[in-house]
């Protein structure tokens, strides 16, 4: 969804040390779409093996989910379901932009314009069947447990963490809180260090806590869902035009909860050049009530050595860099067994 509150909330920094012994549940759709959207080459291109088969995604599951594993941390990974009817017009636009972006690529392709190149193509990344496959794959191998949701990944994420199943949902997106998540950390995920117009920075995760929004706002979970509906989710992309996150809290403060805020923006003269395209009540009870499976079990899979090296070698990756790895995972299995036994 399009939850744009970051301007008006508090995120807590933490280090990835203190994820420690944790279980994280993990909006897959959005992990695997960074990857292929920030792993790649200057020109913007995905990295790709000698069959032209993008590897962008295995890279990301594979290298950054072991500094996780290695650190001690636990992993679900969510996938999402069929995705609800109000959500298809965002597929539509979706599609519509990709097309544009892929016309303005080949256009800065022809100039020579490697930034433009590198911008465009990361405009026009999709998830198809074969990556969400490949991504399922590696990471069941990877001993990460999978969770096919019946319908959006972030909402039965956040039904886990509501459950205590989990300690938090990791995700880029703010929408898991509208989905009651009681806590939210992003970049998890991301790489350790970005490269800035100054030089490299560490990048750290940063936590989002469900109770603490709701304080510093002072609105209710009712308000908090009304506030993005306002500042547009993936039900109705936009919202309503010419409304920030200020102005918007600024509303739901003032008139309380979504009927009131929407009735006076459809009724009162005083906000007669905002236009209201949607039913917000509609909106309102996909996210109030997502369709989710309340009796999830946590059972994770063994990790399997053999069946990583052979994924990883069929994309062609390096098998002195896999070996590696996968040395320190048997050493941090064996120091698991030793634990166990003393």
């Amino acid at each position: 969804m399009g939850l744009q509150i970051s301007e008006i909330i508090s995120k807590e920094q933490i280090e990835f040390s203190d994820l420690k012994g944790k279980i994280i549940a993990v909006d897959a759709f959005n992990a695997i779409y960074q990857f292929l959207t920030t792993i790649r080459q200057p020109d913007g291109t995905p990295l790709k093996n000698s069959e032209g088969k993008i590897t962008s995604h295995i890279s990301g599951l594979f290298y950054r989910n072991m500094n996780l594993i290695l650190g001690g941390v636990k992993l679900i990974y969510v996938f999402d379901g069929e995705a609800p009817e109000l959500k298809k017009k965002t597929h539509e636009k979706r599609k519509l932009m990709r097309e544009i972006m892929k016309e303005k690529y080949e256009q800065a392709k022809s100039e020579e314009d490697i930034e433009g190149m590198g911008k465009y193509a990361r405009s026009e990344t999709r998830l198809t069947d074969e990556i969400i496959a490949e991504s399922k794959e590696l990471l069941e191998a990877m001993g990460i447990m999978l969770v096919q949701a019946p319908s959006e990944g972030e909402s039965q994420a956040s039904e886990l963490a509501k459950q205590d199943n989990v300690y938090a949902v990791a995700s880029q997106d703010y929408d898991c809180l509208m989905f009651k998540a009681p806590m939210l950390i992003q970049n998890l995920s991301m790489a350790r260090k970005r490269k800035t117009v100054t030089g490299y920075r560490e990048v750290f995760p940063q936590v989002i806590k469900l109770a603490d929004v709701l304080n510093e706002l002072e609105i209710s979970q009712e308000q908090l869902i009304c506030l993005g509906i306002l500042c547009g989710t993936d039900y109705n992309p936009g919202g309503v035009k010419g409304l920030g996150p200020k102005k918007s809290l600024k509303l739901v403060k003032e008139y309380g909860g979504c009927e009131k805020v929407f009735d006076a923006l459809e009724n009162d003269e005083k906000y007669s050049k905002y236009d209201v395209e949607f039913d917000w009540k509609e909106i309102y009870d996909e996210i109030a009530e997502p369709r989710v499976d309340k009796d999830m079990k946590i059972e994770f899979p063994k990790v399997d050595e053999n069946k990583i090296k052979e994924i990883l070698i069929r994309h062609e990756f390096s098998e002195a860099r896999i070996d590696s790895q996968l040395e320190k995972l048997d050493g941090l299995r064996k120091a698991k067994m030793q634990k166990t036994l003393f």
